[in-house]
């Protein structure tokens, strides 16, 4: 496939001037529509096209950052096409033409020439309305016409505590750590923060380790750094290991992690990725946002028709 020009200069400027001049939620802006002979074939509600795409964050912290393409050239350009956040690479061989139903669903659920044609968000298939082939156009979706923003987060402290001695049911221990055979006496370096565990008592019901952490000690459980601040004993044996989430306000919107298990959103299925989107340092809290980076934001679409295959059963009209 030939090499997309860069158009980021173009989709920042775009984005300058809606933020600007306040182009209102509910409505679609079009970027030089285009003007074509009365020949031409352009783009209808019902139908079917191929197309490739560049998508771009037109807001939030990411923002002039590509969330998607289908378009390989883009997705190894860093330099020219900077990746958002969550942006996935997928196998070279999924960089293809993309298949778009034209309207609000795929009621025919039509195949040709071997592709399939999704339904995607409004602002995405409206956009397309009377364009023709052949010819890069920008549309930019607002807010209201593309990914739903959920209520899906939770606040954690910068500073906690571990224990520095543990019991665990038998299948508690084998599920913090997986492969670790409990032998009374042995020795292994804890998964997550990387300091060594001793194993006190192991029997059939349960085991009892010792966290064996030193203060200044670092690591990195999900993609932030965590210092161990404080390390306390006490005679019979328990104590508290005191760690500090080392994250600044400006990372906040730049950074992703895991959890487990994770939130739902949307009636979806449990998401373990997260990404920091607040913290708050005269709290001493940071929040874990587990919406999909897109959601809520107005995106840019950096569209060309390859073909179009006009409807064989009647369009849908819009409302």
């Amino acid at each position: 496939m030939a090499n997309e020009p860069s158009y980021l200069p173009l989709v920042i400027l775009i984005v300058v001037v809606l933020v600007g001049a306040g182009v209102g939620t509910g409505y679609l802006y079009y970027h030089n529509l285009p003007s074509s002979p009365p020949s031409v074939r352009l783009v209808q509600i019902g139908d079917n096209v191929t197309v490739t795409y560049i998508g771009v964050l037109g807001s939030g912290p990411d923002q002039g950052k590509v969330f998607d393409t289908s378009v390989y050239q883009v997705a190894i350009n860093n330099a020219t096409w900077p990746k958002a956040l969550q942006f996935g690479f997928r196998p070279v061989s999924a960089y293809t033409w993309f298949g778009v139903h034209v309207g609000p669903i795929n009621t025919a659920n039509e195949t040709l020439n071997n592709y399939s044609f999704s339904s995607v968000v409004p602002g995405f298939w409206q956009g397309m309305v009377g364009i023709p082939t052949n010819t890069s156009h920008t549309i930019v979706v607002p807010t209201s016409l593309g990914y739903a923003a959920y209520s899906c987060s939770s606040v954690h402290p910068l500073r906690f505590q571990l224990p520095v001695v543990q019991t665990f049911a038998g299948k508690v221990f084998q599920a913090t750590y997986p492969g670790i055979l409990a032998t009374t006496g042995a020795t292994f370096t804890d998964p997550h923060f990387g300091w060594q565990v001793q194993i006190l008592s192991a029997n059939s019901t349960s085991v009892t380790v010792q966290n064996i952490a030193q203060v200044g000690q670092v690591s990195h459980p999900s993609s932030w750094p965590v210092l161990v601040t404080n390390v306390s004993t006490a005679p019979n044996g328990t104590g508290e290991i005191t760690l500090v989430n080392e994250l600044s306000p400006s990372q906040a919107g730049h950074i992703m992690g895991t959890s487990s298990p994770g939130l739902v959103c949307g009636g979806g299925s449990p998401s373990t990725r997260f990404i920091v989107s607040a913290v708050n340092l005269t709290a001493g809290t940071f929040t874990e946002d587990f919406n999909q980076e897109v959601g809520g934001q107005t995106l840019i679409f950096i569209v060309k028709v390859i073909d179009l295959f006009p409807p064989t059963v009647a369009p849908v009209t819009a409302r």
